[in-house]
């Protein structure tokens, strides 16, 4: 599943460069914080009272996630020695702030996001003389790739730490399968896997003597078995059992409403069974994760945005049933996923247990991570490719090349038309058919 949605912590803010350089006047600070709590109590009231506790619970994740982003930043440019002015959640009005040195800390009223600014971050914003050494622009070309990139970066630290959770808390595959459930078949009176005494919470190790390979191996097996009786090593209980079970044609035979294929069928649930790993095989199968999601995002990526992407999004816009078949399908076609659809998927994700929100939100980090790593202003990759074109233009010996980023504004507009073209898709989308829950076991 691939979710492409605009992380708004990716660009700094128009009002940002518009703030006065004396900054804020704090007289009544004091009344900002209080209404500033008791702002924040009404909002999380007005959620509880209306049964919207898990969206509420992943709206703040998300902006923990935005401001985890500008930490990358605002860390790493300070570290460079450069001067940063600004901290903030959220655009707009500000409601609260409070400065330590030379930055400014504080919350604004519009939780879209948040921002770090950073002096001199281009070559067109005005410093003081005095500040000018210490601006975005005078550091060297590694120092600014760093800072540049940072944002993307944290993203996948964020992906790593949450999948290293995952891996120590509900443990590895182990290419054996639980039963979670025994199946009603509509008109049958015994499944097999019922007339052979198999129960919920047993643990399927082998078929036939041979040990498994995952949920897919066992069901490759079954369904080439129909009518023929077949071993199944189960543990119970902590005993390790020998039963045997015919697969029956699922031709004809009805489960929550589908019909099952033409290949044999036990009639159970199954999930993958899971070990607990030592900490050096639990810290490279998160390594190993982080990869695998990243390779599928990126593919997920350029798929979306190619020709054939695109064009199947403004299919899906213009034709109901393209657009229905998209969502009822998650992953048959390329489909943009806006911040809707991302709340939505957060509460589904919140009901269907901690692993998926935690499994959600490792995607959602890569895919922001890629995206802002596209190298088109505003975005952080557009900064790096500005940073990586002006050093491949200045040659040994002469004055460091600035690139003169106002002959960009043509390219930077039509890419903001189409981004915002391609948001508010997703938006449409995601209102007029939601995806289909993807957690529903």
């Amino acid at each position: 599943m691939t979710l492409i949605a605009k992380d708004p912590g990716a660009a700094t803010p128009p009002e940002a460069d518009s703030l006065s350089a004396a900054g804020p006047e704090h007289s009544g600070n004091a009344g900002r914080v209080v209404r500033l709590v008791l702002g924040l109590a009404a909002i999380t009231a007005a959620f509880l009272a209306a049964g919207l506790s898990d969206l509420l619970l992943f709206i703040v994740i998300l902006v923990v996630i935005v401001m985890l982003h500008e930490l990358g930043h605002f860390a790493t440019a300070k570290w460079a020695s450069m001067k940063v002015t600004e901290y903030f959640v959220g655009f707009g009005p500000r409601l609260w702030s409070v400065r330590r040195g030379e930055t400014e800390y504080g919350v604004k009223a519009i939780p879209a996001g948040g921002y770090v600014r950073i002096t001199g971050f281009t070559v067109l914003e005005e410093v003081a003389a005095e500040d000018e050494a210490r601006t975005y622009r005078q550091q060297p070309f590694w120092k600014r790739i760093i800072v540049a990139s940072a944002g993307s970066a944290m993203h996948f630290l964020i992906a790593l730490v949450l999948a290293i959770i995952v891996v120590f808390a509900f443990g590895v595959p182990s290419g054996n399968v639980t039963v979670t459930a025994m199946e009603k078949w509509a008109g049958v009176a015994q499944t097999p896997a019922a007339r052979a005494g198999l129960q919920a919470g047993d643990t399927i190790v082998s078929v036939n003597g041979k040990a498994l390979d995952g949920a897919g191996s066992m069901a490759s097996i079954i369904g080439r078995s129909t009518g023929k009786a077949v071993t199944v090593g189960i543990v119970r209980n902590g005993h390790l059992r020998q039963i045997s079970v015919t697969p029956a044609n699922g031709r004809g035979i009805k489960v929550n409403g589908q019909t099952l294929k033409n290949r044999g069928y036990l009639g159970v649930e199954i999930q993958p069974a899971t070990d607990s790993p030592s900490p050096l095989h639990g810290l490279g199968y998160a390594f190993t994760t982080i990869g695998q999601v990243t390779n599928e995002e990126m593919t997920g990526v350029a798929q979306i945005f190619s020709p054939s992407g695109l064009t199947s999004v403004l299919h899906q816009v213009t034709n109901a049933k393209a657009a229905k078949a998209a969502a009822d399908h998650p992953g048959s076609a390329p489909r943009p996923v806006s911040l809707v659809g991302i709340a939505s998927l957060g509460v589904q994700a919140q009901q269907g247990g901690l692993e998926d929100l935690l499994l959600l939100l490792i995607s959602l980090n890569i895919v922001f991570g890629l995206i802002n790593m596209l190298p088109m202003l505003p975005l952080d990759g557009g900064h790096v490719a500005v940073a990586v074109y002006e050093w491949i233009r200045t040659k040994k010996g002469q004055a460091y090349y600035r690139a003169d980023i106002t002959k960009l504004y043509p390219v930077v507009f039509v890419f903001l038309a189409f981004l915002a073209t391609f948001v508010l898709s997703g938006v449409f989308l995601d209102l007029t058919h939601p995806i289909n829950n993807p957690f529903q076991p």
